[in-house]
């Protein structure tokens, strides 16, 4: 696409339709509507001219405001920031609607495109038999960092639709409507609301998109689509009311509540599409079935007893149905028929892959107070003395456990029932309703077998065949670097062996990138993991295991985000492919998943990645030996920069008492607190890597996805290596999109926002620290890729981001401005931190990927 589609198609709109907004009826928003514009100006001439957020601010109300209060003053930024607010949903509106014009649907990385490429290249065979094994699930997860409210969301997909079609007339209504409606919830959702929230985008986005492609795909490949036994290729993992870890307002109750909202949405996919369907179908031998299948589903939906229990019955009856169109009618409309067919196989009465997720520390309190009911006070102490391969030989030859009723701690009781939901779930969704357990911070054998060794006593005897994966999170650089000797001694364990063999030999393994860049920085941990990734296939294919890795990934590039395509299309052959799973997040779920064309355009690349890596292995994406003790020297250059950095004594007091960290946990977006764990202060090990993230995005600093980049890259300057690093980017897709990504963070910091801390008395040296890295990285970056500007080769994305950040530029400001003052005053001020508050959400609406 050339840089003038995109000015046509979304900047010039822009322009256009923003006007309206100083037409709408409201004195208040036109009021703000004038003068924003004029802060605007004086923000861009203000940092231009070295002026602190403050100067700006102050000599924007001494200019136009000389007449009014303080009060006064104060709420004009209020509604500045609510103005902007609507901008940002604008324009993400005008983005959407121009989506097909500014990418290529059927070029690369498309359905279409790998197929004529395969036909060309006479592979077609080897694509089908890669297709019957292969998988993608996209796991959205209820991370809070979306925050349009439903109605909202309602109105954006209404705009998107009116600017689509040019209609000026309801562009204005629904303009008018969104001058007027709330953008913040009233009160935090709970975790059912966040589950709920969620299954929109299952039932008016993935419940179309999915299938659809399916369909595309089988029929290019002239392969029948009731012949097809993969209907899993493309899955939609869920991770509201089982994550556990994620959210400790989670309960075994909200499990089986999300479930049933779950299944009772895919019935009402189901009766609205037989309902159509029946239209058609009218026919002797045939219409009858159809009238069951209809009255059945009506039956299941609305009545206690459902006549369906579970999709096998209602897939017996379709089949009899196609069976009449054959025999009796020459298959007229057959092809609509297998269609919704194969869509009951896709979705069958679960929609969407429940994942249950809890944290290490919690199954060893459990444990230890499972023992001491068990053998007492005395029998815990000699099981806390024993060696890690006794203490597991210990819990493995446990051969019952006490009720839940007789632990004290009501959290461990609630945890025994987590098990029964488990149950629960798959008895009325089927096992694909819920059949995993997730480990997060797992670091040990241990850590895995105390989860089995539970799952199968709570299951029963019947429990040796357990219905259940158990999936181990490595998250940290130290844990990551420990996996595969964890892995190793899993796999040799002869019960956890024998549970493998009745799961079918495959292991899934999650990775978290969110924690690992935490822990590790950028580099370091995106090279952890596919070191990691490498080791765990070679020590499971040496096992038999066929391994499946889950990445954990956020929106940007700070958590894994960024371009994942190009990520996954470098893995070379020494990373087991044969699926991909990754979490979608916050507003990565709305913006790259929100509407049937961009979700379609996301799996298919997604897709595709996976696909090529097996039909088109190329040398760039296998490292030769000297490419990676090159990254290796950069790993350990900018991870031991980036430790010094967080060990410097004013990073934890900086993110506290600067950054809006602490209001992370105000804002009404999720249910979920700001930390793990209950220590009266701040500790970093406990912080979650959302609000971490978070905080340097707020600032426009963007220090996890960049810091140490610049350092690495200078030192193989300064030893000579620095050509070597030319090549690499030039050579390796892996090393490329690396640093894209790192581009990208780079490209969304505004440093000028926040120069006045240059002459703070507290934070002035800590200030120029992340500047001086700044300016060193995108130096090294552009150096290294022989480019004059950032993303200089996504043109895109680069002029996406310098308009948005052009919006949001005004509440930047207002956001600084109350920091500094309230820095500068010493004094904590409820209407600053109000603002402050209120900023937040802008300034993450507006980057579409910010946590």
């Amino acid at each position: 696409m050339s840089i003038n589609t995109y000015q046509t198609e979304v900047a010039k709109r822009f322009t256009i339709y923003n006007s309206l907004f100083l037409d709408l009826p409201f004195s208040d928003i036109h009021r703000t509507g004038t003068l924003l514009p004029i802060l605007s100006t004086k923000c861009q001439n203000g940092f231009e001219k070295d002026k602190t957020p403050k100067e700006i601010i102050q000599g924007f109300f001494d200019e136009m405001m000389t007449q009014n209060s303080e009060q006064e003053k104060h709420d004009l930024l209020f509604k500045m920031v609510q103005y902007v607010e609507r901008q940002v949903v604008l324009f993400d509106s005008i983005e959407d609607a121009a989506f097909e014009k500014i990418h290529d649907l059927k070029g690369k990385g498309s359905v279409a495109a790998l197929i004529a490429r395969a036909g060309n290249d006479g592979k077609k065979e080897a694509l089908i038999q890669k297709l019957k094994t292969f998988s993608v699930r996209l796991t959205l997860t209820a991370h809070p960092t979306q925050f349009y409210p439903g109605s909202v969301l309602g109105i954006i997909t209404d705009l998107e639709s009116a600017i689509r079609n040019n209609d000026l007339g309801n562009i204005n209504l629904l303009l008018q409507q969104l001058g007027k409606t709330a953008f913040i919830n009233k009160e935090k959702p709970s975790p059912l609301d966040e589950a709920v929230s969620l299954i929109w985008f299952l039932v008016n986005v993935f419940y179309q998109s999915i299938p659809d492609i399916l369909i595309r795909l089988l029929k290019s490949l002239d392969v029948p689509l009731h012949e097809w036994d993969n209907p899993g290729l493309l899955k939609v993992g869920f991770w509201p009311g089982g994550d556990r870890d994620g959210n400790p307002f989670v309960t075994h109750d909200i499990t089986v509540k999300v479930a049933e909202k779950l299944q009772k949405w895919i019935l009402r996919c189901y009766y609205r599409d037989v309902r159509k369907l029946r239209r058609r179908l009218t026919f002797k031998n045939v219409e009858p079935v159809m009238i069951r299948v209809e009255n059945g589903l009506f039956s299941s939906l609305f009545e206690n007893q459902g006549y369906y229990k579970s999709k096998e019955g209602l897939i017996a009856d379709l089949m009899e149905a196609r069976q009449g169109l054959i025999d009796f009618h020459d298959g007229l409309f057959l092809d609509q028929l297998d269609e919704f067919i194969l869509k009951v196989r896709i979705f069958g009465f679960h929609f969407a892959n429940m994942d249950v997720r809890q944290d290490s520390r919690k199954h060893d309190g459990l444990w230890d107070e499972l023992i001491e009911v068990k053998s007492g006070k005395s029998g815990l102490d000699k099981y806390k003395a024993l060696p890690e391969n006794e203490k597991i030989n210990y819990l493995l030859e446990i051969d019952g456990l006490p009720d839940q009723s007789e632990l004290s701690d009501e959290f461990h009781q609630e945890m025994m029932k987590s098990f029964d939901a488990i149950k629960t779930v798959q008895k009325e969704n089927g096992e694909e309703g819920l059949h995993r357990y997730i480990i997060s911070n797992c670091q040990s054998v241990l850590h895995i077998l105390e989860v089995f060794q539970l799952s199968k006593l709570r299951f029963g005897k019947a429990g040796k065949d357990l219905p259940l994966d158990i999936v181990p999170l490595f998250e940290t650089i130290d844990d990551l670097a420990a996996a595969p000797e964890i892995m190793r001694q899993l796999y040799e364990n002869k019960l956890y062996s024998q549970h493998l063999k009745y799961r079918n030999a495959k292991q899934t393994i999650m990775l978290g990138f969110s924690d690992g860049t935490k822990d590790g920085g950028y580099i370091r941990a995106n090279w952890s993991i596919l070191r990691a990734k490498e080791e765990l296939t070679k020590v499971s294919r040496e096992y038999g295991i066929s391994v499946v890795f889950f990445d954990g990934r956020g929106g940007p590039p700070a958590r894994g985000g960024g371009n994942m395509n190009n990520f996954y299309a470098s893995l070379g052959e020494k990373v087991e492919n044969e699926e991909i799973q990754v979490t979608i997040q916050g507003q990565t779920i709305s913006a790259n998943y929100g509407k049937q064309v961009s979700c379609t355009y996301n799996l298919e690349q997604l897709l595709c990645a996976g696909l090529e890596n097996e039909l088109y292995p190329s040398s760039d994406k296998n490292l030769t030996e000297e490419q990676r003790q090159l990254i290796d020297k950069m790993a350990d250059i900018s991870y031991q920069f980036y430790k010094d950095f967080k060990s410097h004594p004013k990073f934890v007091p900086y993110l506290e008492h600067v950054t809006p960290l602490k209001f992370f946990g105000q804002v009404n977006i999720g249910s979920r607190p700001l930390k793990r764990g209950k220590s009266s202060g701040l500790k970093f090990e406990d912080l979650r890597a959302i609000p971490f993230v978070g905080s340097w995005a707020q600032m426009k600093q963007n220090i996890p996805g960049f810091f140490g980049v610049g350092a690495a890259l200078a030192k193989l300057k300064e030893e000579g290596e620095f050509e070597n690093a030319q090549k690499l980017y030039h050579d390796s897709l892996f090393f490329r999109s690396l640093l894209g990504n790192s581009m990208q963070s780079l490209a969304k910091s505004f440093y000028k926002a926040t120069a006045y801390l240059k002459d703070d008395k507290d934070y002035a040296e800590f200030w120029k620290l992340m500047f001086d890295e700044y300016q060193r990285s995108i130096e090294m970056l552009l150096e290294v890729s022989g480019m004059d500007s950032l993303l200089k080769d996504n043109l895109t994305s680069k002029e996406s981001i310098a308009i948005r950040e052009k919006i949001v530029l005004p509440v930047i400001t207002i956001q600084q401005y109350a920091i500094q003052t309230m820095l500068e005053t010493g004094k904590e001020d409820r209407n600053l931190q109000m603002l402050i508050l209120r900023t937040m959400f802008a300034i993450i609406n507006a980057a579409r990927n910010a946590a």
